[in-house]
């Protein structure tokens, strides 16, 4: 079941999977609060949480269409490949395109760029790397 939930339900699995156990006050992004962004879990049952993932309002550089940024998607080691980071994504799709955005991007590690791509995601940019965290590109699914 994927449900929205606030921000302090995501930093648990942040800090695990994306940021090698940071204390969760690290993990928070300065976007983790802004108008219009909503934080998404995928409940295996009642209280475990298998993926999460952040969306907000936000366009991409030289791009004037309305766009949401997907940020801090995160699946438990135990849940990969079940299935539940491409539901959390299409429950997204399907909430994004009502609020009339025309496009959904990502920085996303190399290492998920084929995850991405199953999703519709294509690739627009070089890598690049990202201090601390690293090699990234940048995905866009168009929506429209």
């Amino acid at each position: 079941m994927i449900k929205f939930v606030p921000l302090e339900l995501v930093l648990p699995l942040r800090s695990k999977m994306l940021r090698n156990g940071a204390p969760e006050s690290e993990c928070v992004f300065p976007t983790d609060n802004i108008e219009g962004v909503f934080h998404l879990a995928y409940y295996v049952d009642e209280t475990e949480i298998a993926t999460v993932a952040t969306f907000f309002p936000q366009n991409m550089q030289d791009k004037e269409a309305s766009g949401y940024q997907l940020r801090g998607m995160a699946t438990d080691a135990p849940f990969f490949g079940k299935g539940y980071g491409a539901a959390l994504v299409k429950y997204a799709v399907d909430y994004i395109k009502e609020a009339k955005a025309e496009y959904i991007w990502c920085n996303a590690r190399t290492s998920a760029v084929d995850f991405y791509k199953k999703q519709g995601f294509d690739v627009v940019s070089e890598e690049f790397e990202i201090p601390g965290v690293g090699p990234h590109c940048i995905m866009i699914l168009n929506l429209i």
